[in-house]
């Protein structure tokens, strides 16, 4: 049997949400105990260059979150390498199961364990990551001023990112399998209208293609789902937007979920469904999707709990 440890607050996740709710909770005296989960540090580690961060012109994703944690650890919260695998809603105090096999109890729940793009799965597309292949348009666009670049999707996500693309790519070249968008109708008239994008229908992805020395992308070849036909199509960045899946496993038949299995939180705050639980960052933000939104829920989340947890002393 393993040990059992209660605290008041137990973060559940460490991406930007995760530390700023244990920095925030940590000052205001809480003892928090955050749990980091399957890929400490989030999505940022496997991100390279940060340019939008504010304060920082220029961050390695894997450096600032080296930072945060530093910084939650400073303020006295308490960061454990273990990961949940249970957790159990239904009485408080709320009760969480760690692969290592400790049991921990808390009065609070912030949940911050964030969303994971959908990828093709594809071996070079795993190989060129962060090299030319991004899931994020509003992270990585700027690095693609004056080249070409390719999108895959159909949805509002690959419009959105492909519309976005134009303002610093000379080319944007949208491919999608079917021969019709899912996007929203206004969306798609955009779309059409845009002189910077053309669209290849009917086709599917099988290979992105790129050189070793320097890692980069060079072209993704494309096959045509009627006809088997091969096409290379030249780019020098790939951007997959097939939509996001969060990470709400832990919690999809205990609270209310919406929009594809995001946490639904009450408007203007981080409450969930069950009082004491609240969600922040990407597992509850279909929307935005950004390190500083992430971060600021995180906070929310951390002022909702205190509150929480002084009206229920």
């Amino acid at each position: 049997m393993g040990d059992t440890r209660h605290s008041k607050v137990l973060i559940i996740g460490s991406g930007p949400a995760g530390y700023t709710a244990a920095v925030y909770s940590a000052r205001a005296m809480l003892n928090p105990v955050l749990i980091q989960g399957m890929q400490p540090g989030g999505q940022l580690t496997i991100t390279t260059e940060v340019e939008n961060w504010p304060g920082d012109t220029h961050v390695q994703g894997p450096d600032l979150m080296i930072r945060m944690e530093e910084h939650a650890r400073a303020m006295g919260a308490e960061v454990v390498t273990d990961i949940i695998t249970s957790l159990d809603l239904s009485k408080r105090p709320f009760t969480a199961s760690g692969d290592s096999g400790t049991t921990y109890t808390t009065d609070a729940v912030i949940l911050a364990t964030g969303a994971q793009a959908r990828w093709l799965g594809l071996p070079s597309e795993e190989k060129f990551k962060g090299f030319g292949v991004s899931a994020c348009a509003t992270c990585d666009g700027f690095f693609y001023r004056g080249k070409e670049v390719v999108v895959i999707g159909g949805g509002n996500t690959a419009v959105e990112e492909a519309l976005f693309l134009t303002n610093f790519a000379t080319k944007v070249t949208l491919i999608h399998r079917r021969d019709s968008l899912r996007a929203e109708k206004i969306m798609q008239d955009r779309l059409f209208k845009h002189p910077k994008i053309s669209l290849l229908w009917n086709h599917t992805v099988e290979e992105v293609l790129g050189t070793d020395t320097p890692l980069g992308v060079t072209a993704v070849r494309a096959r045509d789902v009627n006809t088997g036909a091969v096409t290379d199509v030249p780019c020098d960045g790939f951007f997959v937007a097939i939509g996001h899946a969060p990470a709400s496993e832990l919690v999809k038949d205990q609270l209310e979920l919406h929009n594809g299995g995001y946490v639904k939180v009450e408007p203007g705050s981080t409450r969930t469904s069950i009082p004491g639980v609240f969600a922040a960052g990407d597992l509850t933000d279909h929307v935005y999707r950004q390190a500083v939104t992430s971060a600021g829920m995180g906070c929310m989340a951390a002022l909702d709990a205190e509150r929480f947890l002084a009206e229920h002393e």
